[in-house]
């Protein structure tokens, strides 16, 4: 991954991209143990986050719909990540796979579960609750649509916020995706024959317990 965009030191910031970076350096995101760095060792914000400094005033209203979807969602833990990363191999996004692996293992997840996540796939769950959010997120993701059963599954399970918060999950890493591949030199994924996912993909096998 080659950046086209140049990273800029803190010295280096006006007030309005000060406030940017402070906000994502010094908000939800830097409390408590960080799965995944924000700067490097000089304090240049990573990925997605440079971009933000080019617009102070879009940057940071964009940071804080992604400190919201993370920090102040209905949605459980492994329920974000994995949607994340669904998000992420749709994108073939290097940057968000790696990052939220890293996030995802803190919040659970397992190593299979993330190979599968990674390949593309979803994991077998047992929790109908996640089944129907995972759904929604491969729907949202391939088709940019819901299907009246699945967004009626997703509504019972999380209720009209948790679908209204997944949905913002799923545009705001898809936008972050984007500027990725812009601003990062993020390529897109390759090729591949994706199979349609149902609801038989997401189920246990008779006899898992």
């Amino acid at each position: 991954m080659t950046a086209r965009l140049a990273g800029l030191l803190p010295g280096e910031l006006d007030e309005q991209q000060t406030a940017v970076h402070r906000a994502i350096t010094g908000g939800p995101r830097a409390a408590g143990p960080q799965a995944f760095a924000l700067t490097d060792e000089e304090g240049r914000l990573r990925g997605p986050f440079n971009a933000m400094l080019l617009s102070p005033t879009v940057g940071l209203a964009v940071q804080a719909v992604g400190a919201a979807v993370r920090y102040e969602s209905v949605l459980t833990d492994r329920v974000r990540e994995m949607a994340i990363l669904v998000v992420a191999a749709h994108w073939g996004s290097t940057f968000e796979r790696e990052a939220h692996e890293a996030v995802g293992r803190a919040c659970g997840l397992t190593e299979p579960e993330l190979r599968t996540l990674r390949a593309g796939e979803l994991p077998d769950l047992m929790d109908p609750a996640e089944r129907a959010a995972l759904l929604a997120t491969v729907a949202l993701t391939r088709s940019g649509a819901l299907s009246d059963e699945d967004y009626y599954d997703a509504a019972a399970a999380w209720g009209e916020r948790g679908l209204f918060e997944l949905t913002t999950l799923v545009g705001y890493y898809a936008l972050l995706a984007l500027q990725l591949r812009v601003f990062a030199g993020e390529g897109p994924p390759p090729v591949q024959d994706h199979t349609t996912v149902t609801r038989h993909h997401l189920e246990p096998e008779s006899g898992t317990s």
